[in-house]
């Protein structure tokens, strides 16, 4: 939006402001300056001139020789201009002065005549493209004066970047009414709350659909002079940068910057039967030339403007060739309009035809200010192109919707801008901008948003204009008061990420697989019928027929990653993954989602290492066990002084996966719940895969391992006192596990028991049969002092004779 500092204070009064503190303060007020520059600066130079005499060039037939007052001299001009006269008053440019385009004036003989100089047309200036003459000066003007002083040319040109939301500072009148408030001065209008009957003796007016043109209003005027427009009205115009044509569409250009409510003025003469019809267009009207002698196609849903006969103007946007006002014009019907802003936006973009008009209406013209633009349009054509109007004119305000009040309470406003404000403060604000204000109570204030603001919709938007008012740099700062708690996180998420790393250090790689995949994975896992894993969740609209039924297991896609990478010869793969399983839920729409975790390994059990510094070994049950048990410690759930949080023990009947080795199999215990197991694959179910090599497999609940909260962590200072080991060999029944003697010893809570461990098993001659030998390193330590022997020996008996007890074990003769 463009507009002068001049052409503002013909609203409001800025008593002396300076241009940059208007500028920041239009700012501050959400209207973004983007620039404030002075007017036609390189028109300084020019003064204004009288021809005191007109001579005919001696030597050229089109030319003139004219002696020039310019204040105390008197210069002599060559002059081509078929206007000049004797008494002439006009703008010369001396020696000296560049004009606009980096032209300069010099002495020159211009057919061996000398001149000194240029009397000036509009062009010449920069002011218009007017080049029939030179310019014109009232006949009591004195020469010799500054010209931009004397045209009041000087001013500054302000543009505002506005935000779509606000289409009421569209207009002059707008940025005078937000200065007007900031400043609390009085805002002066040219024209308000005018009122139109709904008919009229001279022309009809009919709207098809109020949806997209909720209001129109028309206005005849007779017996109008078409011509050049004042001074005044061609200097505002391009101020601005808009060319002036005549007087009648100056106007309607004018009021729309003034008003921001576009005009259209139509040869009343050339519409048929004296008729205006609002709608679309009608099956054969399928093209229409517009005022720029263009035919452009017309689409169903463009709005039209139509005498009897058909469309006359694209409504809007652009009028029509064949009703544009002429020389030949003496009638003229002028239109004010408001037109639904989605409907004029989309109109804009299919005819690729944007222009000022569409501007306004496609950001929401004001339908309550239609009748002030007109009558103050009305007004200046009556004045300047000598018409008379009719007394009244037709305002057809079908699409009326009435203003809903808000509601704005002041301790709301108050705790939000953290200002102390009283009702009586917010309710002066707010008026100062024209948006009337009632008390409700003590706290709160009705508020009815004025037609002309359409982004004001709740509490808070009536809470930004208070602020936008008070000043955003006078608000004061403070620091909210913070609850500096954060929310409870995801245990299961946090866990998910450190086991993922826990993971990766142990040297897998995780896997993403997709989270569907083929039924026929069921039969090649060797699954029962009854086994809850062969009830799937059905894709309806599967990508392949390999991929129809939601997963119940992670195995099967970290299988199929072992053959790819087989195919690839990647013969050794250690893979992790961690996915959802799917189980469908019988009454309700969404399944059931389990989290898991699985993990595979083949082949070398120390992957691509070099041969050269590892043995070329294949993993075997006891690395796949390994990992497993290392994961947990590192999840802190196999540590402390209890019992082991989560137990491995080999699997028994019915315990045993289908698809492994049952001599392979461990489960994973909590809380005499199995949530896991781990084993090695059967072949035959490899082979289903296509894989000829050993396969070792962990497959755990992730949800209930991520539930388990783990030991605490603790923290012991470094040993200063050295330990003693002893051994134990005992003979015990063969069905006796190893790890229960380990966990006896542990949970015997004895002091200096520091660390104990299996060393060897050993079944065979000179142990009967029946029984295994099994050798027990234990590490006894005291924190505060040295042991003695006296002191490990007292300890030792003690579990010597536990685990005997305990185990029906005796010691292994030599």
């Amino acid at each position: 939006m463009k507009f002068t500092l001049n052409w503002l204070q013909q609203y409001v009064q800025l008593n002396n402001i300076a241009p940059e503190k208007l500028a920041d303060d239009l700012t501050m007020l959400g209207l973004e300056v983007d620039s404030a520059d002075p007017l036609y600066e390189e028109l300084n130079g020019l003064l204004t001139a009288k021809v005191t005499s007109v001579k005919p060039h001696p030597n050229a037939d089109k030319l003139t020789l004219c002696q020039v007052a310019v204040g105390d001299n008197t210069v002599q001009v060559v002059c081509g201009a078929p206007n000049v006269r004797e008494g002439f008053c006009t703008v010369i440019a001396l020696p000296g002065t560049i004009l606009p385009g980096d032209f300069k004036i010099k002495k020159s003989k211009v057919r061996g005549v000398e001149s000194q100089g240029m009397l000036c047309s509009e062009r010449e200036l920069g002011l218009s493209e007017e080049h029939t003459g030179i310019i014109e000066l009232p006949d009591d003007t004195k020469h010799g004066q500054s010209f931009l002083e004397i045209s009041d040319l000087r001013d500054i040109l302000i543009e505002v970047d506005l935000t779509p939301n606000r289409p009421d500072c569209a207009s002059v009148i707008g940025i005078a009414r937000e200065v007007a408030g900031k400043y609390r001065t009085q805002l002066s209008i040219p024209f308000k709350d005018i009122a139109y009957k709904q008919t009229s003796p001279s022309f009809s007016v009919e709207v098809e659909n109020a949806e997209l043109c909720p209001r129109y209003a028309a206005r005849l005027i007779r017996g109008i002079t078409i011509g050049p427009s004042p001074w005044w009205l061609r200097k505002r115009l391009l101020s601005v940068g808009m060319r002036p044509i005549n007087n009648v569409v100056d106007i309607t250009n004018f009021v729309m910057l003034e008003y921001g409510q576009p005009l259209h003025a139509f040869d009343f003469d050339t519409l048929a039967d004296q008729t205006i019809i609002v709608r679309t267009p009608l099956q054969n009207e399928r093209e229409f030339t517009t005022l720029d002698n263009v035919k452009r196609p017309l689409d169903p849903d463009i709005l039209m403007i139509c005498d009897s006969k058909g469309p006359v103007a694209v409504a809007g946007v652009m009028g029509g060739l064949d009703s544009e006002v002429t020389e030949k014009t003496t009638n003229v019907l002028l239109e004010s309009a408001c037109f639904n802003s989605i409907s004029i936006r989309k109109t804009a973009r299919k005819l690729n035809l944007p222009s000022e008009a569409s501007y306004r209406f496609e950001r929401g013209v004001d339908p309550g200010g239609t009748l002030n633009a007109m009558e103050r349009a009305v007004s200046l054509i009556c004045e300047i192109a000598g018409g008379i109007a009719e007394q009244d004119g037709i305002d057809v305000y079908n699409g009326y919707k009435p203003v809903e009040p808000l509601r704005l309470r002041i301790s709301r406003t108050t705790d939000l801008l953290g200002l102390p404000l009283t009702l009586e403060q917010v309710s002066e604000l707010l008026e100062s901008i024209e948006i009337r204000c009632t008390k409700q109570d003590n706290d709160t204030l009705v508020v009815t948003p004025p037609s002309f603001r359409v982004d004001l919709e709740r509490e808070v938007d009536l809470v930004e204009e208070v602020a936008r008012l008070i000043g955003y740099n006078d608000i004061p700062i403070s620091l909210p008061s913070v609850n500096l708690s954060y929310p409870q996180q995801d245990q299961e998420r946090i866990r998910r990420n450190a086991v993922c790393s826990i993971m990766t250090k142990l040297g897998f790689t995780e896997a993403i697989n997709y989270s569907f995949y083929s039924n026929s994975y069921d039969a090649k896992m060797l699954l029962g019928e009854t086994d809850k894993r062969c009830s799937h969740v059905k894709i309806l609209n599967p990508l392949t027929e390999d991929q129809d039924v939601m997963r119940t297991m992670l195995l099967p896609g970290l299988f199929e990653n072992i053959r790819k990478n087989i195919r690839f010869q990647r013969t050794s793969c250690k893979l992790f993954e961690i996915g959802d399983l799917f189980f469908p839920v019988q009454g309700k729409p969404l399944p059931d989602e389990v989290p898991r975790i699985a993990g595979v390994m083949t082949g070398n059990r120390y992957g691509l290492q070099s041969p050269l510094h590892f043995k070329e070994d294949d993993v075997d049950i006891y690395d796949i066990k390994g990992a497993v048990e290392s994961l947990l410690e590192e999840m802190r759930l196999r540590n402390g002084s209890e019992m082991n949080v989560i137990r491995l023990i080999p699997a028994e009947n019915g315990t045993v996966e289908p698809y492994a080795e049952e001599e392979y199999s461990f489960s994973i215990i909590h809380d005499n719940g199995i949530i896991g197991s781990i084993g090695k694959v059967k072949d035959k179910v490899l082979r289903e895969f296509g894989i000829k090599r050993e396969v070792f497999y962990f497959d755990i609940d992730f949800k209930a391992l991520a539930a388990i909260p783990p030991a605490p962590k603790e923290f012991a200072a470094l040993p200063i006192y050295p330990s003693v080991k002893r051994d134990i060999a005992l003979v015990v029944p063969a069905h006796t596990a190893a790890g229960h003697l380990v966990d006896a010893v542990i949970a015997s809570k004895e002091k200096l028991v520091e660390h104990c461990d299996v060393f060897d098993v050993y079944q065979g001659d000179k142990i009967q049969r029946g029984y295994k030998s099994v050798a027990l390193t234990i590490t006894y330590r005291s924190q505060t002092k040295t042991l003695t022997e006296k002191n490990v020996e007292k300890a030792h008996v003690k579990l010597v004779s536990m685990l005997t007890e305990s185990f029906g074990g005796s010691f292994r003769e030599a």
